[in-house]
């Protein structure tokens, strides 16, 4: 089975260490470099991260289900657009939970705030951040939002190199993002959307900033 197969089907989790360059030469009978240049592959579609001198880990992959290729980013270019329509959808998303949101759903938006923040490794922040962009949605009360965000799917999480190992990983930097997801809910909670859509533009702002400074 290929690589990207077991990514796909969840048989290695996102964030966790693919074998050594070694051990998959070995497993598929291929040399070092042939082993090398599928792993660069893999992460050019987004499948891995490598970080030199600390091996590769699997990331969220993209969605394969059927009618859903346009939003597959296929390297930097379109990971770049993909992440332009995010924001367009996730701020508007966060602008209509201020004016329509239950306290029920205020109350699922705080909880994975919470979830966030003590999140250690690797893949449960990943899914403590889309469980918060998620809940956003959801207190939108617009459903093409919600199907939306759901099949951009967790491989929107940006994930910087330092969060992928969790023995890097840096309590400030989680705080940092966890402030921003507050900034979020609070303008959310004060139903005042032209400050929840301007937190939410912020934050995602952010989280590209990160991934080019290395930061968390």
């Amino acid at each position: 089975m290929l690589l990207s197969d077991r990514i796909i089907r969840g048989e290695i989790a996102p964030g966790e260490r693919l074998p050594s360059e070694a051990e998959l030469a070995i497993e598929f009978r291929a040399s070092r470099p042939v082993i090398r240049e599928a792993l660069q592959r893999l992460q050019t579609l987004g499948y891995v991260r490598t970080r030199t001198g600390a091996g590769s880990y699997a990331l969220t992959p993209p969605s394969l289900s059927e009618g859903d290729d346009w939003l597959s980013a296929r390297g930097p270019a379109e990971r770049a657009e993909l992440h332009t329509f995010r924001t367009a959808i996730e701020q508007e998303a966060a602008a209509l939970a201020a004016r329509t949101r239950t306290e029920s759903q205020l109350a699922e938006i705080d909880d994975a705030i919470d979830q966030f923040l003590p999140a250690v490794l690797p893949a449960d922040t990943v899914e403590a951040d889309f469980a918060f962009h998620q809940a956003v949605a959801a207190a939108s009360g617009n459903r093409f939002i919600v199907e939306a965000v759901d099949r951009i799917g967790a491989r929107a999480i940006v994930v910087p190199a330092s969060r992928i190992a969790s023995a890097e990983r840096r309590g400030d930097g989680i705080s940092i993002v966890a402030a921003e997801h507050a900034a979020v809910a609070d303008a959310i909670r004060g139903r005042d959307p032209v400050a929840a859509a301007a937190a939410m533009r912020a934050h995602l702002f952010a989280s590209v900033t990160r991934l080019g400074t290395g930061r968390p």
